[in-house]
């Protein structure tokens, strides 16, 4: 009799030790950084649901999207927490997890190539948790990849792949390529990691030969060379038309590599096309930021990689200061009024031509 007791309170331990994974998260989302008062809270709150057994595997991610779009680059570590949360599942009905098997999810770029944790009695789970504890520091490679796909890519399959709409397969089934080589004339055989640009999880490895003073030149720009270059275009999910980098009209405000624009636009990131938020025009300030609805958000990340990657001089980030000081309301006049505090009183406010019926009423 005793020993069933202490069996069963064993297992009581052990249940109430593994279904309580949905609270992790949730203390660093709740305190987290930006938005307006309460929201983080309440973002907190809906986060739960998305850890629970019964949820779709790609709810979390899209909630950690909305995380960090509502609340900001602040809220960063707290959105990666939840992707990498474990979820919970039934182990009395399933002996293995659902991983989201959508290659859109998570759709910002800090939050793509971090895998999650993985109840400890799964078989391969030590692989799984492997990859998730380091992935939130040096995600994987997930270009054009559902998480369920970086996972098979790295080593582990023992799961259920799940898309968004609830169809499931085998993990077993998906077809990944793991590993991607890029071959370049080897003189010497010194691998190379190269950051692919825009897909900042994106690593090659290169066998490169000695690279020659012109093939250096191209392959490292002098920051005067890329001040003057054309910018790229905007990468956001309305195609851009953003004109390419301009100098700042006001005197002695030299904002280095950058143009620190503000534009205010419906339907980015997937927002519906009523609905109106701020983003910066430049995708090199841009890069990591989500657009948001609260111009406070969009301010300070202008204003932190003016340092950050801009190599903007004092007068121009002492003026982003005084500007971001200055901030109006969820109205166009906010991001027109910064634009010309900074200099860049012609920047358009719809740069991406996005459908609109105008911006008139929106003030």
């Amino acid at each position: 009799m005793y020993t069933q007791a202490l069996f069963l309170s064993v297992l009581v331990a052990i249940a109430e030790a593994r279904f309580g994974q949905e609270q992790i998260p949730i203390p660093a989302i709740a305190s987290a950084p930006g938005g307006t008062s309460g929201e983080a809270q309440t973002l907190a709150g809906q986060s739960i649901s998305t850890l629970l057994g019964a949820a779709n595997p790609c709810a979390k991610l899209t909630q950690a999207d909305l995380i960090l779009s509502e609340l900001g680059s602040g809220a960063l570590e707290a959105a990666i927490g939840l992707v990498a949360a474990e979820q919970n599942f039934n182990n009395f009905v399933v002996d293995i997890p659902s991983i989201c098997n959508d290659p859109t999810l998570p759709t910002s770029l800090p939050l793509r190539g971090i895998t999650p944790l993985i109840d400890p009695g799964v078989v391969g789970s030590d692989i799984a948790n492997a990859l998730s504890n380091s992935s939130k520091i040096t995600p994987l490679n997930a270009v054009g990849l559902s998480v369920a796909e970086v996972l098979v890519a790295n080593g582990f399959s023992n799961f259920t792949a799940e898309d968004a709409a609830g169809n499931k397969v085998a993990a077993s089934t998906l077809e990944v390529v793991s590993a991607v080589s890029i071959e370049v004339a080897p003189v010497s055989a010194t691998p190379v990691a190269v950051n692919c640009g825009a897909a900042a999880t994106t690593f090659v490895t290169v066998t490169k030969a000695a690279q020659s003073t012109a093939a250096a030149a191209v392959a490292q720009p002098s920051a005067a060379a890329a001040s003057s270059a054309a910018r790229p275009a905007s990468s956001n999910a309305v195609t851009g038309v953003f004109t390419g980098f301009v100098a700042s009209t006001i005197a002695g405000l030299d904002f280095g590599l950058c143009v620190p624009t503000m534009k205010f636009e419906p339907g980015l990131d997937g927002r519906s096309d009523t609905e109106f938020t701020f983003q910066a025009q430049d995708p090199l300030i841009n890069k990591g930021q989500e657009e948001a609805l609260n111009p406070a958000i969009i301010a300070k990340k202008i204003c932190d990689q003016l340092t950050n990657v801009c190599n903007a001089n004092a007068a121009a980030k002492a003026a982003c200061t005084t500007a971001e000081g200055a901030l109006g309301g969820k109205v166009a006049s906010t991001a027109s009024n910064w634009n010309t505090q900074l200099g860049f009183a012609d920047a358009l406010l719809n740069p991406d031509n996005a459908p609109q019926a105008g911006l008139v009423g929106h003030d």
